[in-house]
C-alpha cells in the first residue's frame, strides 16, 4: 500500500481526482490534524474552521472526552447489530429524552437515513392512526430544503443540480415557500400526513423564516392532524443558541431529527425523536439498521450531550454569536445583499453582481479561516461552539477586510 506521508498537495489531489469520484468541489486545503476551532493542513499551516463539518463539530475537533469515550467502548464492544441488546443502548435512551423531552427515540447513523426514517414512520401512521387510504398518504415539504442526498429526499428538493438525471422520484410530496402559513394551509388535504421542515434552513443559505412561522405551523398541524417533523439536524444541539432551534419559539415538534454534533463528529450517529403515538407504529422488523444504536455509537452520542450541557458551549453559542454578528455587520459593502444569523449559524449573502463568493473563500484561507460558499453568492460562518472571545475577534480582524473588498 502506498503512504500518502511525504507526498505533495499537488501529488495527493491528483490522486483524488483520478481514483475518486467528483461529486465534490473542495476548497484546496488537506487537513491533517484539528483540535478546538483549530486545523492543520499537511503543511503545518493552521487555520480556523468556521464551517465545522457543516455543524458535525459543535464541540469542537478531537475534543478528549469524547475521544476517550470512543476508545474506551471500541476497546470493550463495538457492534452487535440489533439482533441483541446492549448495555450502551437504554442509557443513551434515558440521555436523549432527559434532555429532549421526546418520549420515544428511534438511533440510525446519518442524518438522511433520520429523514428517511421519519418519512416511512410518518406515512404508516398516517395509514394506521390518521386513516389516510392506503398509498394515498401526503407530506409537505418547502422550496429550498435540504433534508439529504437519497432518491427520495432529492426527489423533493427544488434544487435542480440534486434532482437532474436522478428520476424517476418517490411520489406523494407537495412543496410549499419556506416561511409561509397560507400556502401551508393551501396545500393541505385530509390525505396530509406530515410537514416536514427545517427551522433554518442551512444548505439554502441560513434562510430564518419569519417571527412567529414555526408557532403557527405548530397550530395548523396541531387543527389539522398532521405530524410536524423538524429537521434539527443542523440547526440543533446548540448552534443557535438554544438546544433545540424549535425553543425559540417555546414549541415542540412531534418528531425531531438530530445528528451531526450528536457525535460530536466522532462518529456517524442520528436519532429520530419523537412522541409515543407516532414511533409507536413501528413494529419488528418493519424498520431498522444494522448499526443504527451500536455500542460505539451510544457511547460516543452520550458524551457528546455531556460536554454540550456541563461545558455550556450552548449558552456560550448564544453569546459569541452576538459577537460575531456584531462584527459581521460593521462590514461597509454596498454589495452585500443581507447579513443574518441566529447563534454560531450565520451567513452574508452578495448581490449577483459581485460574483462567485468562492474567491472571498480563497482569499479568507490565506488569511487563516476556512469557510465554504453555498448558492454561489452565500458565505456561511459556523465555528465550533467552543470559540471564545479572542477567537471571534481573531477571525472577525480578517474576516471583514475580505468582506469588505470583494466584488
Amino acid at each position: 500500500m502506498k503512504k500518502m506521508q511525504g507526498r505533495s498537495q499537488e501529488q495527493i489531489l491528483a490522486v483524488e481526482n483520478e481514483l475518486g469520484a467528483h461529486n465534490y468541489a473542495p476548497l484546496d486545503v488537506i487537513l491533517s490534524r484539528g483540535a478546538g476551532v483549530w486545523v492543520w493542513d499537511i503543511d503545518g499551516r493552521k487555520y480556523m474552521d468556521c464551517l465545522s463539518a457543516y455543524s458535525a463539530i459543535n464541540q469542537g475537533h478531537c475534543h478528549p472526552r469524547i475521544h476517550a469515550a470512543l476508545v474506551a467502548q471500541s476497546q470493550r464492544l463495538a457492534l452487535t447489530s440489533r439482533a441483541f441488546h446492549n448495555d450502551q443502548l437504554a442509557g443513551f435512551y434515558e440521555d436523549v429524552c432527559a434532555l429532549t423531552g421526546a418520549h420515544k427515540v428511534l438511533p440510525m447513523n446519518s442524518g438522511a437515513e433520520a429523514v428517511e426514517s421519519a418519512l416511512k414512520v410518518v406515512r404508516k401512521w398516517g395509514y394506521e392512526v390518521k386513516g389516510i387510504p392506503a398509498d394515498q398518504a401526503e407530506i409537505i415539504v418547502c422550496e429550498n430544503n435540504f433534508h439529504g442526498r437519497t432518491i427520495t429526499i432529492v426527489g423533493f428538493s427544488t434544487d435542480p443540480n440534486a434532482r437532474d438525471h436522478f428520476g424517476p422520484f418517490t411520489p406523494g410530496f407537495k412543496t410549499v415557500p419556506f416561511g409561509n402559513t397560507h400556502a401551508l394551509e393551501q396545500a393541505i388535504t385530509p390525505n396530509t400526513a406530515g410537514f416536514l421542515v427545517e427551522p433554518i434552513q442551512g444548505e439554502a443559505g441560513v434562510i430564518i423564516p419569519p417571527n412567529g412561522y414555526l408557532k403557527q405551523v405548530r397550530e395548523i398541524c396541531n387543527r389539522n392532524q398532521i405530524v410536524l417533523i423538524l429537521d434539527e439536524i443542523q440547526t440543533g444541539l446548540g448552534r443557535t443558541g438554544k438546544l433545540l432551534a424549535e425553543e425559540h419559539e417555546h414549541i415542540v415538534a412531534d418528531m425531531t431529527l438530530i445528528g451531526k454534533a450528536l457525535s460530536g463528529g466522532m462518529y456517524p450517529v442520528s436519532a429520530v425523536l419523537s412522541s409515543r403515538e407516532t414511533l409507536g407504529v413501528l413494529q419488528p422488523g418493519q424498520h431498522g439498521s444494522t448499526f443504527g444504536g451500536n455500542p460505539v455509537a451510544c457511547a460516543v452520542a452520550r458524551m457528546a450531550l455531556k460536554v454540550l450541557i456541563e461545558e455550556g458551549m450552548i449558552e456560550n453559542a448564544e453569546r459569541m454569536g452576538k459577537r460575531f454578528m456584531a462584527g459581521l455587520e460593521t462590514v461597509h459593502n454596498p454589495l452585500i445583499r443581507e447579513i443574518r444569523g441566529r447563534g454560531l449559524m450565520m451567513a452574508v449573502e452578495f448581490h449577483p453582481e459581485a460574483g462567485n463568493v468562492k474567491t472571498v473563500c480563497n482569499a479568507l484561507k490565506q488569511r487563516g479561516i476556512l469557510v465554504k460558499e453555498t448558492h454561489e453568492f452565500i458565505l456561511r460562518f459556523a465555528p465550533p461552539l467552543i470559540i471564545t472571545e479572542s477567537e471571534v475577534d481573531w477571525a472577525l480582524d480578517r474576516i471583514i477586510p475580505v468582506l469588505s473588498s470583494h466584488g
